[in-house]
């Protein structure tokens, strides 16, 4: 019997390249996406389900995993990929921006392992791999609302896999770096208007990129291969890390004291 996997936010990236992979090899995908008529490429390959799921609407969550079990009988592994970022300075967010952030990359997250959870139980049985980032580890400047999302999918994660760990259900956690892809444009910009902060938006930006433009950036191929290989390693392995900038700036934060990582940053990027 072919395993299933269920993987949200499947219309680009790394939620894309990983149903991708999985159907490479052999597995059952299940390619939810916010819009399924964005996933045609998937919709007409034999054992893929293209179906509906905003982690916003929870009786889409429902549905999606109750479509998965009629069609497949079971979910082997879930990747919770869905997500987005905000940068910007956090006075500047507006109370939606902030909630929107939870919403989608917290909460969501969260519903929908809520969903998925109760047959891997009953199975003894089951990978849940989330999506987080080295910025689950490292606050950077302007990333209050993304960070803070990510240290809480990073904290969540690392609880659930000791309740679950005597259920027979793995928890993994993935940590890419900028993954060849332009840090800047890959987010949302708050707007800022406060006069203060324009300094500190400006050298952030003129310094973040130049830090790790030396370093090999992983691509979406290879975090889809990461992921499978948390999904069938059968490891106990928590983390995986992604891309040597991501390399680079969890390092600086463990090599160093906090007091040192604290002076390494703020010299790095705002002094």
């Amino acid at each position: 019997m072919s395993k299933t996997i269920m993987i949200t936010g499947t219309s680009s990236g790394f939620g894309k390249e990983t149903a991708k992979l999985f159907k490479q090899k052999g597995w059952n995908v299940v390619a939810t996406m916010r819009s399924p008529e964005n996933g045609l490429e998937f919709s007409e390959l034999d054992n893929v389900l293209v179906t509906r799921l905003d982690v916003q609407d929870p009786e889409s969550i429902q549905n999606a995993v109750k479509e998965t079990i009629q069609r497949f009988g079971n979910i082997d592994v879930l990747v919770n990929n869905a997500g987005f970022g905000l940068m910007g300075v956090f006075e500047s967010a507006t109370p939606e921006q902030i909630r929107k952030q939870y919403a989608v990359n917290v909460f969501g997250l969260m519903d929908v392992t809520h969903a998925v959870l109760p047959q891997m139980r009953q199975r003894g049985s089951g990978t849940i791999i989330n999506i987080s980032s080295f910025g689950g580890q490292i606050g950077l400047p302007l990333g209050t609302l993304y960070n803070s999302s990510k240290f809480a999918v990073e904290g969540f994660s690392e609880s659930l896999s000791h309740e679950v760990s005597k259920l027979g259900i793995s928890v993994k956690i993935i940590e890419p770096g900028a993954s060849a892809t332009n840090f800047r444009n890959g987010m949302e910009m708050i707007k800022n208007e406060i006069p203060e902060y324009i300094p500190i938006i400006t050298k952030f930006f003129e310094r973040y990129q130049p830090t790790t433009a030396h370093l090999p950036k992983a691509t979406p191929e290879d975090v889809a291969q990461i992921i499978y290989e948390a999904a069938t390693d059968g490891q106990p392995q928590l983390r995986y890390i992604i891309g040597e900038d991501a390399r680079f700036h969890i390092d600086t934060k463990f090599k160093n004291s906090d007091p040192e990582f604290i002076q390494i940053m703020r010299d790095r990027f705002i002094n």
